[in-house]
């Protein structure tokens, strides 16, 4: 399997997960949802697929709910984000500079 390939399976079952998150994360605002334990998870499920813009975005969304009901918790979950992806990202400008 190339990388191109892996990419495209990648962005297929972001496009899959979208749709379930959206209506997960609909329904936890909409409800007025405060029980972290189910907020928590939807955000750990949804963490795996915040490489899809998309996702981040439904991922943000949450973020600015749950600050609401635990301003301390969103902190965790956005550092969790950024440990995960922003890390990511400074390791692939790293190498990009050094491929130069």
């Amino acid at each position: 399997m190339n990388v191109q390939n892996l990419a495209q399976q990648l962005k297929t079952l972001a496009n899959q997960a979208i749709p379930i998150y959206t209506q997960k994360v609909e329904a936890i605002i909409n409800n007025q949802i405060t029980d972290h334990n189910r907020i928590e998870l939807t955000f750990d499920y949804m963490l795996d697929f915040c490489y899809d813009d998309e996702m981040l975005l439904l991922y943000k969304k949450l973020s600015r709910y749950y600050f609401t009901v635990n301003p301390q918790g969103t902190v965790n979950y956005i550092n969790y984000y950024r440990e995960r992806y922003e890390e990511e990202k400074t390791e692939n400008k790293n190498e990009h500079k050094q491929n130069r």
